[in-house]
């Protein structure tokens, strides 16, 4: 998926860099230089260039097609981008003269101004965790673990059979499962939240989400659902849910519709952070571990910007695993004690983690 976020971005830039060749044949260009990298607080001089001897009536300057300025003489405009969203940005140039208009346009990478503080982690408490739980989605409420458990047991062509996914509330203490809806033999079942008295639980390919009552996990409906390439990680901050489709992308969705209503980009100072997965919202920030990876990040849900990266490598070592265990995956998180608790797929344990400063 990494391969072709980037294929898409330099497909972008290429053809930016097309239609400004063009221009520039026309005796018109822009500045910056597409695909230029810039830091979030710097200011980015904007300026289009014609031919000497020629001034056009007005110039008209728009990023992402929204209007940023206007010039009516030859000096740069200057952008200032601390409040700009990370990422790639398109920076337009509309030239004004003699009743014509003619569009140049450039693009930006806007990457954080500072690299992620490093992190690392104390174990407070080790709890039993059920081997049999490929875990995707994990959270704690009401004095329980909540866990949405994934795989194929009727698998559609290409995929692998292996166990049936799962719905559970899980007895923190002890491990066991207190409580289990099975899903569809055809569905890979991904991250899940609670909003009021429902649990929403995204799937993996098949584009739906499923509504469970709280108390019962009785299925209430099964709705389409289209936002992002996949459905991975999800979580909630009161106000708006959270979720990642296996890209550097967390949408926002309306708690009530499900439907999008925006998205940041993730990224730290060297670029994007791609295959984000399983999500928490802890204290204002979005914690989301990374795939195939022993690393949970803190990422700013305002900007993207990834804040601090926790390095958990020696939390439960690859060459101590259990040949069954798989990688980490799982955050929950108790708002009341402010604990936090850490598993992976199949792991024998779950653990109640602080986080500290190296």
């Amino acid at each position: 998926m990494k391969f072709k976020f980037n294929l898409l971005l330099a497909a972008a830039a290429l053809l930016v860099f097309s239609c400004n060749n063009k221009q520039q044949d026309a005796g018109i260009s822009i500045s910056p230089e597409a695909g230029t990298t810039y830091k979030s607080g710097d200011i980015v001089a904007v300026k289009a260039h014609y031919p000497a001897g020629s001034k056009p009536d007005s110039v008209v300057y728009l990023l992402d097609s929204i209007k940023i300025g206007s010039k009516k003489d030859s000096t740069a405009l200057s952008l200032k981008t601390d409040t700009i969203a990370l990422g790639p940005r398109i920076i337009t140039a509309k030239v004004y003269s003699g009743g014509k208009n003619q569009d140049i346009s450039t693009n930006i990478i806007l990457l954080p101004s500072k690299a992620p503080e490093e992190y690392t982690f104390k174990v407070e408490k080790v709890f039993p965790h059920d081997t049999g739980s490929y875990t995707e989605g994990l959270l704690y409420q009401d004095g329980f673990l909540f866990e949405s458990g994934g795989g194929y047991l009727d698998p559609p062509p290409g995929q692998v059979k292996d166990r049936q996914s799962s719905l559970r509330r899980v007895d923190l203490t002890t491990g066991k499962v207190l409580q289990k809806t099975m899903v569809d033999p055809k569905v890979f079942a991904e991250g899940i939240s609670i909003v009021g008295d429902k649990i929403i639980q995204l799937t993996y390919h098949e584009k739906i989400a499923n509504i469970y009552d709280k108390t019962s996990f009785k299925l209430l409906k099964t709705i389409p659902f289209n936002i992002g390439v996949e459905g991975w990680g999800m979580c909630f901050d009161g106000k708006k849910l959270y979720m990642d489709d296996s890209t550097n992308r967390i949408f926002f969705l309306d708690k009530d519709t499900y439907r999008q209503t925006g998205f940041i980009d993730v990224y730290d100072d060297k670029g994007a952070v791609n295959e984000i997965n399983e999500l928490e919202y802890i204290d204002g920030k979005i914690y989301a571990n990374v795939w195939k990876t022993d690393t949970i990040i803190a990422i700013d849900p305002k900007t993207g910007a990834v804040l601090q990266r926790i390095d958990l490598s020696s939390l439960y070592p690859e060459g101590k695993r259990s040949p069954s265990a798989d990688v980490l995956n799982g955050i929950a998180y108790d708002a009341s004690t402010k604990r936090i608790f850490i598993t992976g797929k199949k792991w024998p344990h779950l653990y109640h983690v602080s986080f500290t400063k190296k």
